[in-house]
């Protein structure tokens, strides 16, 4: 049997972020199954309007999820027995549109959003725009802990680290975001004269990140 030696290495960055995503929440309910489609597509084609007045493409606003459900409601019974009822087709549309980081232009969409029609829900989350870059960065700082541990393990027990005889890695979704702002109360924020947009000054503190991989060598 071969001797072996199993070192898990780890790795952390610290990356500053270049992009703002903005996630947008659009849901209702309507009658019939009929409706409940009409009212999001109209309400995605509105906001659609709203991002093209700010400069951007309609080809922008990216749809994350979308579905249309039965909804129903628990009622009680005049003997107090609790029931269901149905309510009618309910919508979400959830969508997302992502852009440097400029807080005019933040100031300028957190202005359009609170005026729209279509009124949705939102949050600002900070992200990196070069997800696969930092994420192989990390990957390749965590094996090269590994390797480095191990061999401070091996000389001081006096044997020899041979090759690799597995890699044992989660591949687990990184999420590289920071969420500086939690909520924005629009009453809060006041319009700047003339310029259609709220005056926002928002600094994003670097995102930390980690990851790990457990490495098995072959010792001799």
């Amino acid at each position: 049997m071969d001797k072996v030696i199993q070192v898990t290495g780890k790795s952390e960055l610290f990356v500053r972020p270049d992009t703002i995503r903005l996630l947008l929440y659009i849901k209702g309910i309507e009658n019939t199954y009929e409706k409940a489609l009409n009212q999001s597509t109209a309400a995605v084609e509105q906001l659609k309007k709203c991002f093209k007045e700010l400069g951007f493409n309609e080809n922008d606003l990216k749809t994350v999820s979308f579905g249309v459900d039965t909804h129903y409601e628990n009622y009680k019974e005049n003997d107090n027995q609790w029931n269901k009822r149905f309510v009618g087709y309910k919508y979400n549309h959830n969508m997302k549109i992502e852009f440097p980081i400029d807080n005019k232009k933040l100031g300028q969409v957190v202005y359009e959003l609170a005026h729209c029609h279509v009124n949705p829900e939102f949050n600002i989350h900070y992200t990196v725009k070069d997800q696969e870059t930092v994420k192989n960065e990390l990957l390749s700082k965590a094996v090269m802990d590994s390797k480095i541990k191990a061999q401070i393990l091996t000389e001081a027990i006096g044997v020899r680290l041979q090759e690799v005889v597995k890699i044992d890695y989660s591949w687990e979704s990184i999420d590289i975001v920071s969420r500086p702002m939690n909520g924005l109360l629009r009453g809060v924020c006041e319009p700047e004269a003339q310029t259609a947009a709220y005056n926002l000054s928002v600094e994003p503190d670097d995102i930390s990140i980690s990851d790990k991989v457990t490495v098995i060598w072959r010792i001799e």
